[in-house]
């Protein structure tokens, strides 16, 4: 099937004709589920292929072919009872198969009866009417996930279903347009063995990309794809994310995804995380402008204590990275010109890590979800013996391209539009030696930060004061000159009326005369005042 679009476009408007199904976040997580078993079961059509023992966890029933594929199956009140007294309280529950062997077969079996409990612990069927779910499945069931074609566009549309979760109101979260995720996967060039984690993992876009990478440059044998399967790590809070980020996995082909956790990162003791825990490569996207719980905060040492998330991660992303362990972290501008705490932070990364690195973004990249302006430090974790690890820091101000003065929806930023950056960008290894200062790039020492407080942010030196375009932003400052324009009218007004009550005050001491210094004061014909020359 070509036009999955068209398909994906049927399912939503059968979708809003149920009336259990109450806006965007309900749509898609109960759009996720049913899709989740259709490509769960897609899946295993091509794993029996290549396992003639392949047992699937699910009990027979409860597999998509037994009980969704028929397009003349269960409807109505059947359909509906099946899902929510057979296929849900089945699914909720914890599947009873457990591994006692070293048996790879049998652990596998355990390990996607545990994935598919986790996708279906906070799970719900939304839809009431069994005769819209069986029109639902019917559509579903056109797309067929064993072909790539059908595959890739899916690909493309499942990320617009992303995007669209964000319509959903999730307060602080934004989907990370998927030119920033490849920029930053690119430039941090995770090699087959290391091991990628996202903290903040939402809907899987950055291990997405780590994944494609891998594939592209370094996988060349079973192996090789045995050992990408392995190291790619996640962790993510909320329910829905998570449904998605494991989806969005099993899209990408790893068999397997129970290492994307379902959980708070935050939640355990700073002190808990240890050397086992550490990782070669971090990509994230922590969520920024949001407040942790009461209690989370107390699970960090004293002097990074704060409630706001993206600070917490950033102190954890620094314990996390092996020595040499590299990582991106997208930031707002808050972060690098925040005091307190930030400050704290800030040294505790300058200290330890060699941030070489700060890619500043321009305004409207997460359009229209927020218009906070945000950055991407590049930083790589040095041993004891190397602290201080930073000596100086490259800017790089990406502009926007010719002919664009913001971003939206329908026109976002291009992974093209980072060739310039790429070009640019040279060997760690080498301490970069290959960059050059230009209008985008300037260089800052340590030693010009650390006089400044640790405020990291740094304008670019090569261009004079920069005009913001953008039409909001413009208004209100028109609006804010308007309003001062009419206070200065207002103070001229007043000065004015004073003196013309002054000067009432002065012509009627002198009522008597009809001159005064050679002036006599007149009516005009409409009975204002006027002053004249007497001739």
């Amino acid at each position: 099937m070509s036009n999955v679009s068209s398909i994906i476009k049927s399912i939503q408007d059968i979708m809003r004709k149920d009336v259990g199904v109450d806006g965007d976040a309900q749509r898609i997580s109960q759009l996720v589920w049913m899709f989740f078993l259709k490509i769960y079961d897609d899946r295993e059509e091509e794993i029996e292929l290549l396992e003639d023992d392949y047992q699937s966890p699910l009990p027979e029933h409860l597999r998509w072919r037994n009980w969704a594929a028929d397009p003349e199956g269960m409807t109505g009140d059947e359909l509906s009872d099946f899902v929510n007294l057979q296929l849900f309280p089945t699914l909720k529950e914890r599947l009873n198969i457990q591994s006692t062997s070293n048996d790879e077969h049998a652990v596998n079996k355990a390990k996607r009866a545990l994935l598919i409990h986790n996708i279906f612990e906070d799970a719900y069927n939304y839809m009431k009417s069994g005769t819209l779910i069986r029109q639902v499945i019917n559509k579903i069931c056109e797309i067929n996930f064993n072909n790539t074609q059908d595959r890739h566009t899916f690909g493309s549309i499942y990320e617009q279903i992303l995007k669209d979760l964000q319509s959903a109101g999730n307060a602080g979260e934004f989907y990370t347009p998927r030119a920033v995720t490849q920029f930053i996967v690119n430039r941090v060039d995770p090699k087959l063995t290391e091991t990628v984690f996202d903290p903040a993992t939402g809907t899987g876009g950055f291990l997405a990309c780590a994944i494609d990478h891998k594939r592209d440059y370094y996988v060349k044998s079973t192996k090789g794809e045995e050992k990408l399967q392995k190291s790619i790590l996640g962790i993510e809070k909320k329910a829905l994310p998570h449904m998605l980020c494991t989806t969005n996995m099993i899209l990408h082909g790893i068999d397997i995804p129970t290492q994307i956790r379902h959980d708070n990162t935050l939640a355990r003791p700073y002190k808990d995380w240890g050397k086992k825990d550490q990782v070669d490569v971090i990509v994230t996207n922590p969520p920024f402008g949001g407040m942790e719980e009461d209690g989370i905060e107390n699970n960090f040492p004293a002097n990074f204590r704060t409630r706001e998330t993206a600070d917490l991660f950033m102190a954890l992303i620094i314990k996390l990275l092996k020595n040499n362990g590299r990582a991106a972290v997208v930031l707002p501008d808050g972060f690098l010109f925040g005091e307190g705490m930030k400050t704290r932070l800030k040294q505790e990364l300058l200290e330890k890590c060699n941030l070489h690195t700060i890619v500043r973004l321009p305004n409207g990249v997460f359009n229209p979800y927020t218009g906070i302006k945000t950055n991407i430090l590049f930083f790589t974790k040095k041993p004891e013996k190397q602290w201080p690890a930073t000596e100086h820091i490259w800017y790089y101000e990406h502009p926007y391209p010719e002919g664009v003065t913001s971003y939206n929806k329908t026109k976002p930023m291009r992974f093209e539009e980072f060739e310039a950056e790429i070009d640019w960008w040279g060997d760690e290894e080498d301490g970069f030696k290959t960059r050059k200062e230009s209008e985008q790039a300037w260089k800052v020492s340590i030693e010009e930060i650390a006089a400044r407080n640790y405020n990291l942010d740094i304008k670019n030196p090569h261009v004079g004061e920069q005009v913001n375009h953008d039409p909001v932003e413009l208004l209100a400052e028109y609006n804010q000159q308007q309003q001062a324009i009419q206070n200065l009218r207002d103070q001229l007004k007043g000065i004015l009326v004073e003196a013309l009550t002054a000067t009432d005050g002065g012509y009627a001491g002198a009522a008597s005369s009809k001159h005064q210094n050679g002036v006599k004061r007149k009516t005009n014909a409409k009975g204002a005042r006027s002053v004249g020359a007497t001739r």
